[in-house]
């Protein structure tokens, strides 16, 4: 698989051959980490040794979270307006302007850039401390427009 990649040493030892493999996986998904993990002690038990997970964000992972966080803002300020001009009677019409005007980025460190040694660390103050954050502000301008009168006059 292009996620995983083993190491193998063979040695001798006395009169007989001891091989060792490391095996190093990259999951996108912690629960399934978590159960390869317990697949792997359950099976060989204390033959094999399960280092703490490294945790870290690809690019692509942070610049999904961006537009995402964007976009939720964008709508956010959307239903705000609706629910504005519902207040005044008036309904709301398309944007005539939408800009980002700030954003802002926080968490998501990684492991080795830690002031703390990452092995003192629990799993949940490592997932914490790796946890990305974001937040978007955006400035709208939305056309309002009249509610209708439906009523037709009859002659």
């Amino acid at each position: 698989e292009e996620n995983m990649t083993v190491t193998e040493d063979f040695s001798r030892v006395e009169n007989t051959y001891q091989m060792e493999a490391e095996v190093c996986i990259i999951f996108s998904d912690f629960g399934k980490m978590q159960n390869v993990c317990n697949l792997l002690i359950e099976k060989l038990g204390t033959s094999v040794t399960i280092s703490p997970p490294h945790f870290y964000h690809t690019p692509e992972a942070i610049d999904t979270l961006r537009r995402q966080v964007c976009v939720t803002a964008v709508g956010n300020t959307r239903r705000k307006a609706q629910e504005v001009c519902q207040l005044f009677g008036q309904a709301l019409g398309k944007p005539l302007l939408i800009k980002e005007e700030e954003t802002k980025e926080w968490g998501g460190h990684i492991d080795s850039h830690l002031s703390h040694s990452a092995d003192s660390l629990t799993l949940q103050e490592r997932i914490q401390n790796a946890t990305a954050y974001a937040s978007c502000r955006v400035f709208a301008v939305f056309e309002i427009k009249g509610k209708e009168n439906r009523r037709t006059k009859l002659l």
